[in-house]
């Protein structure tokens, strides 16, 4: 049996992609989480992670052990409720944006139903903006959205790099204004793409606006124009563009209330902080 204080410095290290964030998360010195991680690399016998200057990445044994991981952590907990006494009951408002909800984190909240059945989850999905406002006025429980990074709302669960996106093999003519699809405001996507155009002289059009991922999709696969993504969510069928101004980073965050104490709030947050490998990236 795997040492479950190991797995779980593994599991931090896999979503923060380093040891000195796991070890702030943690609340461990970077030298412990090292040794952490290379005593269970001594317990499988396998490379969990390849290190240079400037990433840590799992390897194919590391994202085969993060599913192991979760499973055997999960269990862990069920048994630790089961023999406490400790069956949830209650209700957990979560908003998400809609490309969390399209990708893995159905699979989370159908684990978290099953796994407490007695709890009623309700879900909001819309544009980060939108659900802080909701946030705000005390209408939801837990968020999982994006921020800019230097903002300090919510826990943070990984970073990733906003992308220029379109169809496939689009180029732009540089001799005219970029057309946008962009959503609604209030929208992170939104400000990002403005203030980059605006930041390099580069002059914009808006083509379309919509409120949803799949208008922003359906928009740029016809053709309409560019819109900003998070580069490892990107929909099916879109890519990178090239030759436009360069984005900033975007943190994404579990923020609320509920993220921290007890209760089924706490619980969830809990389940999807420790599914963030999972939750990078489209489905």
């Amino acid at each position: 049996m795997l040492d479950t204080t190991l797995l779980r410095t593994f599991m931090e290290v896999a979503r923060a992609q380093g040891f000195t964030e796991a070890g702030r998360r943690l609340g461990l010195r970077q030298s412990t989480v090292s040794q952490q991680i290379g005593r269970l690399e001594e317990a499988v016998g396998r490379r969990l992670f390849v290190r240079d200057t400037h990433t840590v990445r799992l390897t194919a044994d590391g994202e085969a052990l993060v599913e192991f991981a979760r499973g055997m952590l999960e269990l862990e907990e069920r048994a630790r409720q089961h023999f406490a006494g400790a069956d949830l009951r209650g209700r957990v408002r979560l908003g998400a944006g809609e490309d969390f909800v399209i990708s893995h984190l159905s699979d989370v909240l159908a684990a978290f139903v099953r796994r407490h059945p007695a709890v009623d989850l309700e879900l909001t999905v819309g544009l980060s903006g939108f659900l802080y406002q909701k946030l705000d006025a005390g209408e939801l429980d837990l968020v999982l959205a994006k921020r800019r990074p230097g903002d300090t709302l919510g826990r943070p669960l990984w970073r990733d790099r906003f992308v220029w996106a379109g169809r496939e093999g689009e180029v732009l003519d540089p001799a005219k204004p970029v057309p946008l699809v962009l959503y609604t405001p209030p929208s992170i996507s939104r400000s990002v793409a403005l203030e980059a155009l605006e930041r390099h002289g580069r002059p914009w059009r808006i083509a379309c606006v919509s409120g949803s991922l799949s208008g922003l999709r359906a928009a740029a696969l016809a053709g309409l124009g560019v819109t900003v993504q998070p580069r490892a969510m990107l929909p099916s069928g879109m890519a990178e563009v090239p030759h436009l101004p360069p984005l900033v980073d975007v943190e994404f965050v579990l923020a609320g209330p509920g993220a921290t104490g007890r209760g089924p709030a706490a619980a969830l947050a809990q389940a999807i902080t420790d599914s963030a490998v999972r939750l990078q990236g489209a489905a």
